[in-house]
């Protein structure tokens, strides 16, 4: 039986802990300089939550944040940044979003065809930089970057009606036309509140996906271990080229999904006032959560409680931006906190062994003592 380490699940809790400390910290500081009101925000923001629809809108946000985050976090447990989630996920809504449209089938074939459409077009996207990197060494940052652009002139171009677009009479906005009724993906009814995605609890089982393959396959080791050295991995075996493609397939496909909890469950057609930068907060989120399933979901329902319950900071004279301030401190704090915290883990672990050393000079002292 595997011995209970106190020590690393300290460690593992005082990175997030301590990002969240000194991001209130930081934002208390701006209100203070700007002359407000240090702590009513926060009332405010916690009064607005305490409504269902808020915490419905809270619900459905984190669940959509949550698979941009594991599509995220999939890269980072291969040591790679793959900072193209966002252009991933907007490509193949819109991509689903089409197909979905133009086809009548059987609810539960319907769902399934948009749901594939979009974990392919999100595969094949996140999987040219993936085949870049593998074939030409081509840095992941700077393909799937490149493939943010591209992806966004791509559907702005498919989204014209002389394409594929449609133009609904009387607005400037453009749509891929609505999905029938049997692609839409049945939700938890909340009352007056509102509903609850059905795609979120999808999302939900996706995170335990991620947990069972990564830590009870012998492909989630090998993407582990390949993660943590490319060489090593390769001399016990592993083909670290195959496994960087295969990643960045695996995590593009789930960046196709972050966009159906929306797609399926309220708008029902993609538009050009689809949610955006979803792929960069997830990954705030990833890295708020250690890239734990446990940690990112936790992540996410912060992150859309700041989202959601800001919007009543505008009806007391507060800008909702100060919800935008604090994760983007979060973000910053992340990173300098868990450099401290692993600089402190280092030097925990060398004065354990150390002691450990120490203790079993002395018992071999004592021995040789006796005899």
């Amino acid at each position: 039986m595997k011995k209970f380490d106190k020590d690393r699940l300290i460690l593992g809790f005082a990175g997030p802990v301590l990002a969240l400390v000194v991001a209130l910290a930081l934002t208390t500081v701006v209100l203070l300089a700007s002359g407000r009101n240090p702590f009513e925000p926060y009332r405010i923001m916690f009064e607005s939550a305490s409504y269902v629809d808020v915490q419905v809108l809270i619900v459905n946000q984190a669940g959509t944040y949550y698979l941009a985050a594991l599509a995220v976090a999939v890269g980072f447990r291969m040591n790679l940044f793959n900072i193209g989630v966002d252009g991933q996920y907007r490509l193949a809504a819109m991509m689903a979003a089409l197909v979905g449209a133009s086809v009548s089938l059987p609810g539960p074939l319907h769902i399934a065809l948009i749901v594939v459409v979009a974990m392919l077009v999100g595969a094949f996207w996140a999987g040219i930089a993936g085949f870049l990197k593998t074939t030409r060494g081509v840095s992941e940052v700077v393909s799937t970057i490149m493939l943010n652009s591209i992806a966004t002139a791509l559907i702005a171009w498919l989204i014209l009606p002389k394409n594929f677009g449609e133009q609904p009479a009387g607005s400037n906005n453009l749509t891929t036309g609505d999905i029938a009724e049997s692609g839409w993906f049945p939700g938890l009814p909340m009352g007056d509140g509102g509903e609850i995605y059905g795609f979120t609890f999808v999302a939900a089982g996706c995170g335990l996906l991620y947990w069972f393959v990564l830590n009870r396959t012998r492909f989630g080791f090998d993407l582990r271990a390949t993660g943590a050295s490319e060489s090593a991995a390769q001399a016990s075996g592993v083909d670290a080229k195959k496994m960087i493609l295969t990643s960045m397939l695996i995590s593009g496909a789930v960046a196709g999904l972050a966009g159906m909890p929306t797609l399926l469950g309220d708008t029902h057609t993609y538009s050009l006032d689809f949610p955006t930068g979803i792929g960069f907060t997830g990954i705030t989120i990833a890295l708020l959560g250690r890239n734990n399933p446990l940690g990112i979901a936790f992540s996410a329902l912060l992150i859309a409680f700041l989202d959601k319950s800001s919007a009543s900071l505008d009806q007391f004279g507060y800008e909702k931006e100060i919800a935008t301030i604090m994760q983007g401190l979060i973000v910053i704090s992340v990173v300098v906190s868990y450099e401290l915290v692993r600089r402190y883990g280092v030097r925990r672990q060398q004065q354990k062994v150390g002691e450990e050393l120490a203790a079993g000079h002395a018992i071999k002292t004592e021995k040789e003592a006796a005899l």
